[in-house]
């Protein structure tokens, strides 16, 4: 994959008109690294003018932020902001929702105002726009829930770009009785991710995942890699992994044009 850099750019008296924002679990967990492939196979095929930060990117200070450490937030998101300004980035999409959160609406009192996107949005802009045709392939015919992530759903109220997308795959969406503005969160949010579960009945993971696999869809999808790995694991939890897929959008997109 030939994926230009920022830097890459600037050296050559170019300006991309998107900056992809890979996030931390999209550069380093392996799971997460499938969705950025996929997502940039489509970037690629669409023929956007785009780049990423490379090596430039740090972590946006979500985690920080949510585990109540709002000094090293602060140092993350500054050092962040001063290397996008440097670049007069003006158009960001991430596929990840806590990037998307971050920057879009907490940056800017800190000096960094972009035009921020989740790629579930970005893609349904290339579709409208003709760049990019989405037909079912294999997926023609499955029976699909989608699980909301809490910020891109609740926290920024977008709900029906990842659903449209979906349907364009042509296949049957249905609900989980806990979705959109009722959705449940995967229990990854607010820095829980990277800490040892509280004492309890049940893990949250599997409790979504249980609402999941209640109305038996063929595969669960997501539009976050955290949600991604929670939900997986809730699926191996039940031993249901054989059954039942754990797919971001933007893979089941790839997969279906053979990208």
């Amino acid at each position: 994959m030939n994926v230009p850099t920022m830097a890459e750019l600037t050296a050559q008296g170019k300006q991309p008109d998107v900056l992809f924002w890979v996030g931390c679990a999209g550069s380093f967990d392996d799971r997460a690294k499938k969705i950025t492939k996929a997502f940039v196979k489509i970037l690629t095929h669409a023929k956007v003018n785009f780049a990423v930060l490379g090596t430039e990117e740090s972590c946006t200070g979500d985690p920080a932020k949510r585990s109540g450490n709002e000094f090293l937030f602060q140092m993350q998101a500054m050092t962040n902001i001063e290397v996008l300004n440097a670049y007069d980035v003006k158009k960001i999409v991430t596929a990840c929702p806590h990037c998307f959160n971050t920057i879009k609406n907490e940056y800017p009192e800190l000096g960094g105002s972009y035009e921020v996107m989740h790629h579930t949005q970005f893609l349904k802009t290339l579709l409208d726009e003709g760049k990019i045709s989405i037909e079912g392939g294999s997926y023609k015919g499955k029976k699909i829930t989608f699980h909301d992530p809490c910020y891109l759903g609740r926290a920024n109220d977008v709900y029906e770009a990842p659903r449209e997308l979906i349907r364009k795959l042509e296949v049957e969406l249905i609900e989980m009785k806990r979705c959109k503005i009722n959705g449940l969160c995967c229990g990854a949010g607010g820095a829980q991710m990277f800490k040892d579960a509280e004492k309890g009945n049940k893990e949250v993971n599997v409790l979504r995942t249980e609402d999941a696999l209640e109305i038996k869809p063929d595969i669960i999808a997501t539009g976050c890699p955290f949600c991604n790995t929670m939900m997986t694991d809730g699926v191996k939890n039940k031993e249901k992994e054989d059954d039942v897929q754990v797919m971001d959008i933007a893979e089941m997109i790839a997969n279906a044009q053979d990208l």
